[in-house]
């Protein structure tokens, strides 16, 4: 490849989320270069502030002859290595010692390579650089390399995320990844928010499109645009370890949690037609007669997740603000229940409604059915598959207060929730992932 064209190539990608603050930032003096044999390259190596602000690290100029370098502690932005002797760079691979790459551009004159996300702290990384140049109307190609290595973070609490679900391996489609941070991070500190999202890892296989959503400031969900494929295997990683969070808080080591998702289930509730459909992988398996909510207690609307099940629950009217005493009063055993809210609703076995079933609205929210269809859904719904629904008069499913109601937002509101912004890179792995680790 030519180095005009490998410069243009390079140019493309150049200086995305941040690479050119190192650039733009007041630079303190560099300091002087050691000696360094005749015809070896020299780079300027810096690490300025990811905001943007002052650039207080020193940055130094060093000879590209493989020797180590330290960077200086108060390097926090991405590396930056501006080539100091004639010539342009063509090609330069910044790798760990397990050989993943670093991403990273050069810019569009050829003479500076910038990381597009700074460099954990305590890690050891080799640079190799291609530089080409033109001595005495005759071209030439050099490769040199640079040792490189972060200082260790200073003591003091760690960011760690804690990844959910914690229950079965298996889960249905619909189940919704948690992360729940060791510490809070509030939405009036973007630069933060982005740099713990970029380090949450999700790769599924097979590959989807998917986002973060910060719920709070110390809770994520992870979602795909549509919902998970069938039979796939889902693992979760923290890049966090040795990442600066804020001026006084870097990232600790999180465990990984991997899981798969079964069959393709949905119940799909006709509040209209009282019946519900039974689909695994799109195809009707059961109808169900069923009697949903009647007036003052209907049944939410749209879409929800089984949060989990339980063989036989009490189920009293004070739990949902009916005093005793009031005729709607009642407190009941039921049997083969399937919670989708928190605040108790289920599906479940109704035998004292078998009249309505099929007909009318006679509940108290819950989605009731005969003892033998409980028991077969019971039976046939796990954890994360998804009940829907449609046709109903009641309140739609509020998406992260009661339950997993992630899925009533569409594609374009979850976006908004993630700190990377609709254009950034949301294909089932952490845009410039430095330590990618599955």
């Amino acid at each position: 490849m030519s180095s005009h064209s490998s410069i243009k190539g390079w140019s493309a990608l150049a200086l995305a989320a941040g690479a050119v603050l190192a650039l733009n930032a007041a630079r303190p003096p560099a300091v002087a270069a050691p000696a360094a044999a005749a015809g070896t390259p020299l780079v300027t190596v810096g690490a300025c502030p990811a905001t943007g602000g002052p650039c207080t690290a020193p940055r130094r100029t060093v000879p590209l002859d493989g020797r180590p370098f330290t960077l200086d502690a108060k390097a926090t932005g991405p590396l930056d290595l501006a080539l100091r002797t004639p010539g342009w760079l063509t090609d330069v691979t910044v790798t760990d010692p397990r050989g993943r790459r670093v991403a990273g551009a050069v810019s569009r004159d050829g003479r500076r390579w910038t990381s597009a996300e700074p460099l954990p702290a305590d890690a050891r990384y080799t640079a190799r650089l291609v530089l080409e140049r033109t001595d005495g109307g005759r071209h030439r190609r050099h490769h040199a390399r640079l040792g490189l290595r972060t200082r260790a973070a200073p003591a003091g609490e760690r960011l760690t995320a804690e990844f959910g679900p914690s229950g079965p391996d298996t889960y249905g489609v619909g189940q919704p990844l948690t992360a729940e941070l060791s510490h809070s991070v509030p939405a009036g500190d973007p630069e933060a928010r982005r740099a713990v999202e970029r380090a949450l890892d999700v790769r599924s296989v097979p590959r989807v499109e998917g986002a973060w959503y910060w719920v709070g400031p110390s809770t994520l969900h992870y979602r795909p645009r549509h919902y998970w494929p069938a039979r796939a295997t889902i693992r979760v990683h923290s890049g966090l370890d040795g990442v600066r969070v804020t001026e006084g808080l870097f990232g600790g080591p999180s465990a990984p949690l991997t899981l798969t998702t079964g069959d393709h289930v949905e119940a799909v509730t006709d509040v209209a037609a009282h019946t519900m459909n039974v689909l695994r992988d799109g195809r009707v398996i059961r109808t169900i007669p069923v009697t949903t909510g009647k007036a003052g207690y209907r049944t939410r609307s749209g879409t929800k997740v089984v949060l989990g099940k339980e063989a036989t629950v009490r189920m009293r009217g004070d739990s949902i603000g009916i005093a005793r005493g009031n005729k709607e009063f009642y407190d009941l055993k039921v049997r083969w229940a399937t919670r989708v809210t928190w605040s108790g609703e289920y599906l479940h076995a109704a035998p004292w409604s078998l009249d309505a079933q099929g007909s009318d609205d006679v509940s108290h929210g819950c989605t009731g059915m005969s003892t033998e269809d409980a028991a077969w859904l019971f039976r046939t719904l796990r954890e994360g598959d998804l009940v829907r629904v449609v046709n109903g008069y009641g309140a739609p499913m509020s998406p992260f207060d009661n339950g997993y109601g992630d899925w009533n937002l569409d594609w374009t509101e979850w976006r908004e929730g993630s700190a990377l912004g609709p254009a950034a890179p949301r294909t089932g792995r952490a845009a410039g992932a430095l330590r990618p680790a599955l």
